[in-house]
């Protein structure tokens, strides 16, 4: 089993930034990558970011790109997400996610099936 601790989140103006925290603990897996996607309310829940756990190669959401950045140190398993020139469009409920490697394992996993576990999401409000 992988258990993801998140924290980070909370309440902050427009232009403003915050810093998500996930830490893993994987027991028995290898990790492949580990990602962060959104849930708006009413809307469903939708890629971030995610970073390859080996080489470190990251990649984003067009709706993010040049303001956040992902980021993971391998020593304490975790993985970082640094938001700045937060929008209120921003506002959502964050999850950190989890993909395990496996000999099957290729490409950039975006897709919400691809991860097999999630965090418990930290909610993240932008005011303006």
């Amino acid at each position: 089993q992988v258990q993801l601790v998140e924290s980070g989140g909370g309440l902050v103006q427009a232009g403003g930034s915050l810093r998500l925290s996930c830490a893993a603990s994987s027991g028995s897996f290898s990790t492949y990558a580990m990602g962060w996607f959104r849930q708006a309310p009413g809307k469903e829940r939708e890629f971030v970011a995610t970073i390859i756990w080996s080489g470190g190669k990251t990649y984003y959401a067009d709706s993010v790109k040049g303001r956040f950045t992902i980021s993971r140190d391998n020593a304490k398993n975790t993985v970082y997400l640094q938001m700045n020139s937060l929008k209120p469009e921003d506002t959502a409920v964050y999850y950190c996610a989890y993909c395990a490697a496996s000999r099957l394992r290729l490409g950039v996993p975006m897709a919400r099936y691809e991860y097999a576990y999630w965090g418990q999401g930290t909610q993240v409000t932008v005011s303006s």
